[in-house]
């Protein structure tokens, strides 16, 4: 099915067999909880419930398990995010932004059209863009998506094979033996459910290097972040590890859940003093060496200025 106003249907894959209908296993899923069984038939005889291969769907025949069903859900109430996505570089193959925080790189749960990806697919009238690769909703900075799906996995592959080198910035307090740069190294591990990662035993698979290259204000100072490798919260957890948690974090060291509430209620007031600072790569089409900075940083003052938008 083809995105609609920027966002892209939404794939539900039936987890139940014979057993139930189509439709009740639709009516049983969390994502789609709230859908009016009514609305759900009106969908189903309008052609906008399909297989995977596009062909519409009866609601009463027997689920087959694991099959893969595609509809438009509707759209969540979400806060705006109150912070313009400046357009870093535009060409026929990638466009690079400087994404705020609070901004979600693409739909996920809540987060729907607050997403730099729906923001960039109506700005630019075309449902072709598409990431290659992630940031963090809280982490703010330089973002690279294609426009076309046949370069696509070209560009994917830099960070798939780490080609590409990224630098961040983060503000946390001062700790002086940092000036000299210190590499931290473990193996990190997130499962699904639980909102913090965490640092097991075993070979190391998140390994960066930290150090304090300014200071700030009220005793802070601002680190330069390199990562080598790019699991889940890995800078996060690494500046915790060293006693340096990161301003802003509503995770690590310590969870804190009247941090991480504020956006929910519109208050962008506090966000997570980290920004993907710059990006760097050979071209994958034409060999030529791309490197792109962001304007941001991590001693802004961040009080809104405008309504959510793009220049």
């Amino acid at each position: 099915m083809p995105a609609r106003d920027g966002v892209d249907a939404t794939r539900v894959v039936l987890r139940s067999g014979p057993e139930c209908t189509v439709g009740e296993c639709l009516r049983a899923t969390p994502a789609l909880a709230g859908l009016d069984p009514e609305d759900l038939v009106s969908r189903a005889a309008g052609g906008e419930i399909v297989d995977a291969e596009g062909r519409p769907v009866d609601l009463s025949a027997p689920a087959r398990l694991n099959t893969s069903v595609y509809l438009y859900r509707d759209l969540p109430d979400e806060p705006a995010i109150p912070f313009d996505l400046p357009i870093l570089h535009l060409d026929d193959h990638i466009v690079v932004v400087d994404k705020p925080h609070f901004l979600a790189t693409m739909p996920r749960g809540r987060h729907v059209t607050q997403t730099a990806l729906v923001r960039l697919r109506r700005h630019l009238g075309t449902d072709l863009v598409s990431p290659a690769h992630r940031l963090d909703r809280l982490t703010a900075g330089v973002l690279l998506f294609t426009l076309r799906p046949e370069v696509r996995a070209r560009y994917q592959a830099l960070f798939a094979e780490r080609l590409a080198t990224k630098e961040y910035r983060a503000l946390a307090a001062v700790r002086e033996d940092l000036v000299v740069t210190h590499t931290v190294a473990d193996r990190i591990e997130k499962t699904a459910g639980d909102l913090r990662a965490r640092v097991v035993e075993g070979e190391a698979n998140a390994i960066s290097d930290i150090t304090l290259v300014d200071r700030a204000a009220g005793g802070l100072g601002v680190y330069e972040l390199r990562p080598f490798t790019g699991r889940t919260h890995q800078l996060r957890m690494h500046m915790a590890h060293l006693g340096v948690g990161i301003v802003g974090d509503p995770l690590y060291p310590e969870i804190r859940p009247d941090l991480a509430g504020l956006p929910d209620r519109g208050d962008f007031s506090q966000p997570l003093r980290l920004i993907a600072h710059s990006l760097t790569f050979d071209d994958p089409l034409t060999g030529d060496r791309r490197h792109f900075e962001s304007a941001r940083s991590v001693t802004d003052d961040l009080t809104p200025p405008n309504p959510p938008g793009l220049p």
